[in-house]
């Protein structure tokens, strides 16, 4: 309110979930961009710099700009830190106060808003989206969002604003039951991804999936450059809340979709940054989206040995994430990255040793990846996983050359 509101400047399209959320997130902004809309996109976290949360048709926020949103929004910032009725603003709400202001500087058509966690109390939820999506839910951040799969949809469904539209991904059905109560309570007008809007894959590579949507105004054959079923049905959420928007006579057509879907890049997500041997990063952290990865590397590669570049965080369910992990009989590679939440090495090595896996310990990422690469073969696997920290590093390890 201080600063005059600049989160309505522009039409929001607000994303919430445990799973998927950012790759939705950058499908639809690339599409909008290319259909000509200015369109600002928010995400995070962010893997190298801070300011990938913050772009507008693909460029990020420079140095310069962010430094002067910085200082247009610092006086409303030190407002609230000297009234005694507010509490001082946390690190994320003071960047998402930020990216509004820098949103409507640029004079954006779109924003397209990624919930940071949660939703109903995230600094995000002030906007008032024209679509909502939410993203499959699953455990994760129990300690902050609630227990069960309940309790977290109803703090993700907490961004549902009366009469909007919602994207509905398919759910457990705990999740589902709470969120369409929600739905009916707020008059929102539902699409559900699985009954409204149908998708199936047609072929793919180690570089591209095709696949087949079924809308719920038009049918697609769409290509991503993005691996993993999973993102199917982030691609089919993207063409769900697309089609609306459509419907509510946006220029946007089923060329623009196909040709938006084709060009949008989202890395750490199921990435293969080489062959022989193939290494894959990916940034799965809870016991969902490790299940996936799983799963993934099942269906996409046949392999004789699999070395596992393994941290994660010491907020995780490290136990149940091991416990998927274990699935691919891996030679693994504990380790750690170098941010404060990283869990100890002895407790990832004790996790795996009470499986049967007896892992080798490195203290860095950069150690365990060049041990891994110095064990591989042409023909086997490696695989860093465990958390976007990790991912990160390996990133930058690889990036090094």
């Amino acid at each position: 309110n201080r600063m005059g509101d600049p989160q309505l400047a522009a039409r929001t399209i607000h994303i919430a979930g445990t799973k998927g959320k950012g790759s939705v997130a950058a499908m639809i902004a690339q599409v909008l961009s290319g259909s000509g809309y200015k369109t600002g996109l928010y995400t995070s976290p962010h893997l190298h710099t801070l300011r990938e949360r913050i772009s507008v048709d693909g460029s990020l926020i420079s140095e310069a700009e962010f430094a002067a949103a910085m200082a247009e929004v610092k006086p409303f910032i030190e407002s609230m830190k000297n009234d005694s009725t507010f509490r001082q603003l946390t690190y994320f709400e003071a960047l998402t106060a930020l990216t509004f202001a820098y949103f409507k500087k640029k004079q954006v058509d779109f924003q397209v808003l990624e919930v940071g966690l949660g939703g109903r109390l995230d600094a995000t939820n002030v906007a008032r989206p024209v679509v909502c999506i939410i993203t499959p839910i699953s455990l994760d951040h129990t300690q902050i969002l609630g227990n069960s799969l309940e309790e977290i949809a109803r703090e993700k469904a907490g961004i549902i604003k009366h009469g909007c539209w919602v994207v509905l991904s398919p759910q457990p059905q705990e999740a589902a039951s709470v969120i369409s109560d929600i739905c009916r309570e707020k008059e929102a007008k539902v699409v559900q991804v699985g009954k409204d809007i149908t998708w199936h894959k047609i072929d793919g590579d180690l570089h591209h999936q095709s696949l087949a949507i079924e809308g719920r105004t038009s049918k697609y054959q769409v290509s991503i450059p993005l691996l993993g079923d999973f993102q199917l049905e982030n691609a089919a959420d993207a063409v769900a809340a697309l089609e609306i928007l459509a419907s509510a006579g946006f220029a946007i057509s089923a060329a623009d979709i196909n040709q938006g879907l084709a060009r949008v890049k989202w890395p750490g997500r199921f990435h293969i940054l080489q062959q022989n041997p193939t290494v894959l990063v990916d940034g799965a952290h809870n016991v969902a989206s490790m299940k996936v990865l799983v799963g993934n590397i099942k269906s996409y590669f046949s392999y004789k040995r699999i070395f596992l570049v393994f941290g994660t965080s010491c907020d995780k369910d490290i136990a149940g994430i091991i416990n998927e992990l274990v699935a691919l009989s891996p030679q693994v590679i504990v380790t750690q990255t170098l941010h404060s939440r990283a869990a100890p090495l002895s407790t990832l090595a004790t996790e795996f040793s009470k499986r049967g896996i007896e892992p080798e310990i490195r203290e860095t990422i950069s150690e365990a990846i060049s041990r891994a690469l110095s064990l591989a073969d042409r023909t086997d696997i490696i695989c860093v996983t465990g958390s976007l920290f990790v991912v990160a590093e390996a990133l930058d390890y690889f990036s090094r050359g």
